[in-house]
């Protein structure tokens, strides 16, 4: 018998659709894409990811059924899983789920079975993105053109770089989502989806990149884009797509006016860098570990001195900007790892700050800031300047 440590993750499965506007006779979870049913195909990937304790919240009467494709799925890991009898509303099916954790759980994802292709590396990700404060969803860029209507009237254009479609899983703290639930609960008001209800908490949601594959099956159109998808190979395992790994480094003098702006962060009473921007040589190495990872040349192509909008510009313009053009290029960032060499500043009072920083500005993605110095050594020893090095993981999505 494999032992498995009791993982502090759990990923509350939601089953309970009606499967209405599928023209089904069953809830939408039960039926069959393939020779599998939706909800098996979503299992498939749920327990392809990092392990967890699995809740699936199944309709009134179908628990048996939610029984058996859980153990299916499942494997050598059905002791992780467990079936519970959803609500008359998603919001009360979550909650049913959430009565059911283990007390080690801190972390909570909320997932529709209906994005049954949704890949295991999104889930993982949304997992390591969430922290003790902030919830975490996966989102993709609109495209389309969007439209203000009023009955048949065109009435205004919409701001589409301003939106973002919402996907699952959507992950929480625990804690603050039981809260946020006992709220919601008392005021009687219904949201659209668990972000929207942790944020009327007063609890911030970020984002991260979402993927084409995670799209939710509620029209027959959808469940024809499923099957052509399995038909072509969108397995339930993580893609064969192997990460890659970037290097960046930066140098920048110390000389100029004003403050010092390192990691994201502004230092007062130390001695600024020199630069085209703000000669935040962090945040600039950063950006060439990631650009370089995913082969979009570097940090002089898309932010140098011919780009004078940059000009003066502070780490999280830089961050955003790549992160985007990486979503773009089809690419989601894992992590950074960034280590500075200098005298000053003195930096571990104001780690964790830097690391929630430049972690915002990237979307989300974990972020790694260690410091030392070279023991009077060097240009950085005699305090000439400072010398960064970077390292960034990505993944083809």
């Amino acid at each position: 018998m494999t032992l498995i440590p009791v993982p502090t993750t759990a990923i509350i499965v939601v089953a309970g659709g009606s499967g209405t506007r599928l023209g089904a006779a069953a809830p939408k979870a039960f039926v069959g894409i393939d020779e599998h049913s939706v909800l098996r195909h979503a299992l498939e990937r749920v327990f392809a990811a990092q392990a967890a304790q699995v809740i699936v919240v199944a309709p009134a009467d179908h628990e048996g059924d939610a029984e058996t494709e859980l153990l299916a799925a499942a494997g050598d890991r059905r002791d992780l899983g467990r079936v519970v009898t959803g609500g008359e509303t998603r919001q009360q099916s979550v909650a049913a789920g959430l009565a059911a954790l283990w007390g080690d759980i801190t972390t909570v994802l909320v997932h529709d079975a209906a994005r049954a292709l949704t890949p295991a590396t999104q889930i993982d990700e949304v997992a390591r993105a969430v922290t003790a404060d902030a919830g975490v969803i996966p989102a993709l860029p609109v495209i389309d053109t969007i439209k203000r209507v009023d009955a048949l009237e065109v009435v205004a254009a919409v701001d589409r770089s301003e939106l973002a479609a919402a996907q699952t899983p959507q992950g929480f703290p625990r804690a603050l989502l039981e809260a946020a639930y006992a709220a919601a609960s008392e005021s009687g008001v219904e949201y659209t989806d668990d972000a929207a209800l942790f944020a009327a908490a007063g609890h911030p949601v970020r984002h991260i990149a979402g993927s084409e594959l995670a799209f939710k099956i509620t029209r027959p159109g959808d469940l024809a884009r499923a099957r052509q998808l399995l038909d072509a190979g969108a397995e339930p395992a993580p893609a064969i797509l192997a990460p890659r790994v970037g290097i960046g480094t930066d140098v920048h003098a110390f000389g100029g006016e004003g403050n010092l702006w390192l990691a994201g962060l502004e230092w007062p009473g130390e001695q600024p860098l020199s630069g085209h921007s703000d000669g935040d040589a962090v945040a600039h190495a950063m950006v060439d570990a990631l650009l370089g990872a995913a082969g979009l040349g570097d940090i002089g192509e898309h932010f140098g001195t011919s780009h004078p909008e940059y000009a003066g510009a502070h780490a999280e313009v830089f961050l955003a900007r790549t992160a985007q053009l990486l979503t773009e290029a089809g690419f989601t960032i894992g992590n950074v790892s960034v280590q500075f060499q200098a005298a000053r500043p003195r930096f571990s009072a104001r780690r964790a700050e830097a690391e929630r920083t430049l972690s915002a500005a990237l979307g989300g993605a974990a972020v790694a800031v260690t410091a030392t110095t070279t023991d009077g050594l060097g240009f950085t020893g005699r305090s000439e300047g400072i010398s960064v090095t970077a390292v960034a993981l990505i993944y083809p999505r």
